[in-house]
């Protein structure tokens, strides 16, 4: 008896979740075939956990990596944006908007920005679409530094341009040394940023500090070959980015600001000898700081042959765990090619507070639901990851209720 009210209960609770209701008729074999499904459906999902850090209470674990989709015209928040993060929003779930630019030669071709009125104006329409569905919402910000596709002279750590190859195919400029006192004004920048994003709405700023933008060209040793107070050591090194952080904190408050870093990425060049000496250091400072989060990427992905099948495996899988031991009081995030089952085990584990999904959230505008329900997943198509088409590979992702 007591059996069978746990499968009426579990029935009722599907009904709650699915998109379509079921007449079930319990001495059939076939509903006790479809019982059993659901139940093993129905096991834990750490992923949908919900959770608590500061002023925020998140309904799961899944979030939105800020994806750079190349569609913000003239550097200006487009309507169809609004489509796009709103598709995505859910009641309590956490979304990171794409790069956004904090000055006039910080951003790449049609990315967002917010240092001009118009811009925060533009931004607003967007948030309000994301707030509507009860999502939280944050704004990354960045400069691009060296990595710069603009007509003008980059800034950068070093004088030193993006090495052409296979990763980085175009032909990047010379970039200027950054002059000491020429610092304070960059940090600005972000500073004024970051107020402009609360003031359109956001509920927080991402700080970039990856993937080989102006931020990591002065953490790496592979790039920044400076000799003053900002180079050499690895505390100099990591002292701009932790500036930037303190004025940003100070801005807007340490509750309202994450921290993205990939020490074990070299995108752009942007390699260092020790990542793991920089991650644990980047990590340490920033929990004394008590910043809401750090967002870390794993190490890069490889290629791995098995049963005739290839696969991305990571070089070294886990090494986050120095960064998750020093980053204890606020809220660590991680990303890089994690699917449901490994951002399962990432929560589980306590490895990870919270899971940053990219291309699948890109191709998937219900993950939440479809990891909920254990469904079938749409493929991503990567042509179209940076056309600038306001549909294509962008809004025209089906949903469950579509297929």
């Amino acid at each position: 008896m007591e059996e069978d009210k746990n499968l009426n209960q579990m029935n009722k609770d599907h009904y709650a979740i699915c998109p379509f209701k079921f007449q079930v008729n319990q001495d059939t074999r076939e509903s006790k075939n479809f019982l059993a499904s659901e139940r093993e459906k129905m096991k834990p999902v750490p992923l949908l956990d919900p959770y608590e850090m500061g002023r925020f209470t998140f309904s799961h674990r899944i979030v939105l990596a800020p994806l750079t989709r190349a569609r913000s015209y003239g550097n200006l928040p487009q309507s169809h944006a609004i489509l796009y993060y709103s598709q995505r929003a859910t009641k309590g779930g956490l979304l990171i908007a794409e790069a956004t630019g904090v000055s006039s030669d910080a951003p790449c071709t049609n990315t967002p920005g917010i240092w001009t009125k118009e811009q925060l104006e533009a931004w607003k329409p967007v948030v309000d679409a994301v707030h509507a569905k009860g999502g939280i919402f944050f704004c990354q910000i960045w400069h691009v530094g060296r990595a710069s596709d603009l007509e003008q002279e980059p800034i950068s750590s070093t004088d030193k341009p993006v090495e052409k190859n296979e990763a980085s195919y175009m032909d990047f400029p010379v970039p200027r040394r950054l002059a000491v006192e020429e610092i304070p004004d960059i940090i600005n920048h972000f500073r004024i940023a970051a107020r402009n994003a609360i003031d359109a709405g956001f509920d927080g700023v991402e700080i970039h500090g990856a993937h080989g933008f102006l931020l990591e060209q002065f953490m790496k040793d592979g790039v920044n070959d400076r000799t003053d107070e900002y180079g050499g050591s690895l505390q100099n090194r990591c002292r701009f980015a932790l500036e930037v952080v303190d004025a940003v904190s100070a801005e807007v408050g340490s509750d309202r600001v994450g921290f993205r870093i990939s020490p074990y990425i070299s995108y752009y060049g942007c390699h260092d000898s020790d990542p793991d000496a920089l991650g644990v250091y980047m990590a340490q400072e920033l929990d004394r700081r008590r910043v809401l989060y750090c967002s870390a990427v794993e190490p890069e992905m490889v290629a791995a042959a098995t049963d005739g099948e290839t696969t991305m495996r990571r070089i070294i899988p886990h090494r986050l765990h120095g960064m998750r031991e020093a980053f204890r009081r606020g809220m660590f995030m991680v990303g890089g090619g994690y699917d449901r089952e490994a951002g399962n085990r990432a929560v589980a584990s306590g490895y990870a507070d919270m899971v940053v999904f990219g291309r699948l959230f890109l191709a998937n505008p219900d993950l939440p639901r479809r990891f909920q329900l254990d469904a079938p997943l749409n493929k991503y198509d990567r042509a179209t990851f940076y056309t600038q088409d306001p549909v294509v590979g962008y809004t025209d992702y089906p949903f469950l209720d579509d297929e």
